[in-house]
């Protein structure tokens, strides 16, 4: 897949409302073996069948927003190997007898989806381990060669209420180790025997472990009555309006990009009118051909707690100007993202919606771009992101759909899917909800009469950590509507 060279619409003047999580490239999918007392690493040669567990961390510091660790299983049998087989364990104390924890993998060889994270607690804890992950594999994972390992596991856990944790206590970290080396203090099983490693003293083998209670795992084609969420059906009065704000969003009136230099962003462009028996937002976008005259717009929720789970907008997008020439360069948008801390930070995250009515970014005219970012470097220009196109015309209403768990990005465009992207861009850390409508340059259109165009907006939803079809968002809508419900926010801060 091709990447595309254009700006990301994030909004500079957004700052996050909770500490992220590091990023995308660190899944800590840890498998550890059994729990022996006083276990020690096997030479290579001590069986046909053996494995052992190379470690390296991507978060040094003795606090961080997530640990970190990198793994490798490395096949130093002399037979082959199947990775379904195989499990290793990373041992760590946890900061509170009742805090939780959440497993991702950023990154993996094998794939994310074949290797599995879970927690369990200690029979007999220590000063250094009460807990720890268990990662392994799935039939898909595949085998292993004798001499041949898994290539990089980028792992990574965080705590469930997301502050910030402290490895330094922790058994099987050592922030020193920045480059593969064996870690004989992971601990890895081959079928029922430990093969590798020292597990933390005074405990024993436990074949039936207790896991610690987690968040259930939420299903994708049942919405359930507990998914947290937000719902938005714009019936506001200007963007003055009070209840904008109790509400959340923020309407942008800050100047910066993206777009046309010297533009400014225009609260009073955004609007609120009836049509067809509900209240719609419009975005206005206007020029009269130089970066003074012309006006943004966007809107944006001021909290950045909305990651995995459905996303959803019914948008109107425009081919013609509301008057005036045509052929701007124009952007209609709705799209969750984060702020971008540093160059090519791997903690940003972005997933955009994006109609150009006339072209732009070197397109010659009508596209529909959906993109997942990784990140990006402004200055020189670099970008990590995945994305899908249409080369049409989108003019008129569309229901926009987007789904997000730790296994893929998938983009709906009226009930159909658009473009499915990869794990590799999956968010590490909580995003805002935006829409916005901006030129990218004054180059489609170059005089000087005034236009203008319309992005119109008739609702938003977002349910957490539950994947919803487009007819499961029709139906949820539809159910605050005939109850008469305007607005709904039940997302939890942290």
């Amino acid at each position: 897949m091709s990447t595309p060279s254009h700006t990301p619409t994030h909004a500079p003047s957004h700052t996050p409302v909770r500490k992220r999580r590091t990023a995308v490239a660190l899944a800590i999918a840890l498998t550890a073996g059994l729990v022996s007392a006083a276990l020690t690493a096997l030479p290579a040669n001590a069986a046909a069948d053996s494995v052992k567990v190379q470690y390296r961390t991507s978060a040094t510091g003795a606090t961080a927003d997530q640990a970190e660790p990198w793994f490798k299983v490395v096949n130093n049998g002399s037979a082959g190997v199947a990775l379904s087989q195989v499990s290793f364990r990373y041992y760590f104390k946890a900061d509170g007898p009742d805090t939780q924890y959440r497993y991702a993998c950023s990154w993996a060889v094998k794939g994310c989806a074949n290797i599995t994270g879970t927690f369990h607690t200690m029979a007999t804890p220590t000063a250094t381990a009460d807990r720890y992950l268990e990662i392994a594999f799935t039939g898909g994972a595949g085998s292993l060669a004798p001499g041949a390992d898994t290539g990089d596991m980028q792992l990574r856990f965080y705590r469930a209420d997301w502050q910030t944790l402290r490895q330094s206590d922790d058994y099987s970290f050592d922030g020193s180790r920045t480059a593969y080396a064996d870690w004989d203090k992971v601990t890895a099983k081959l079928g029922t025997g430990t093969v590798w490693g020292t597990v933390p003293g005074g405990n024993v083998p436990d074949p039936t472990p207790t896991p610690t209670p987690t968040d259930p795992t939420p299903t994708p084609t049942d919405p359930g009555p507990a998914g947290a969420t937000l719902f938005d059906d714009f019936t506001y009065t200007t963007s003055s309006d009070p209840a904008i704000g109790a509400h959340g969003w923020s309407v942008r009136s800050n100047a910066g990009g993206p777009g046309v230099p010297g533009a400014t962003w225009a609260p009073s462009s955004v609007t609120f009118a009836a049509e067809s028996g509900n209240t719609i937002m419009n975005l206005e976008t206007s020029t009269a051909g130089t970066g003074e005259s012309t006006k943004h717009t966007e809107i944006l929720t001021k909290a950045m707690k909305f990651k995995n789970g459905t996303y959803a907008a019914r948008v109107k997008f425009s081919d013609a100007p509301k008057y005036g020439p045509d052929g701007d360069h124009l952007v209609q948008t709705f799209f969750p993202i984060n702020d971008l801390k540093a160059p090519m930070a791997d903690d940003y995250a972005e997933y955009d919606f994006e109609y150009l009515p006339n072209g732009g970014w070197g397109e010659p005219s009508n596209i529909l771009y959906t993109t997942s970012w990784e990140t990006y470097r402004p200055d020189p220009w670099e970008a990590v992101n995945q994305h899908t196109e249409s080369r049409m015309s989108y003019a008129g209403w569309h229901d926009l759909v987007l789904t997000i768990d730790n296994n893929a990005i998938t983009y709906y465009v009226d009930g159909q899917v658009f473009g499915t992207h990869d794990a590799k861009y999956l968010p590490e850390r909580g995003m805002s909800i935006n829409f916005n409508q901006w030129l990218i340059d004054l180059n489609g259109q170059s005089g000087s009469t005034p236009r203008a165009y319309d992005q119109k907006v008739d609702y938003v939803l977002h349910v957490k950590d539950q994947l919803l079809t487009p007819a499961q968002v029709a139906a949820k809508v539809g159910g605050y509507r005939t109850a008469g419900t305007a607005f709904v926010d039940t997302v939890p801060n942290g």
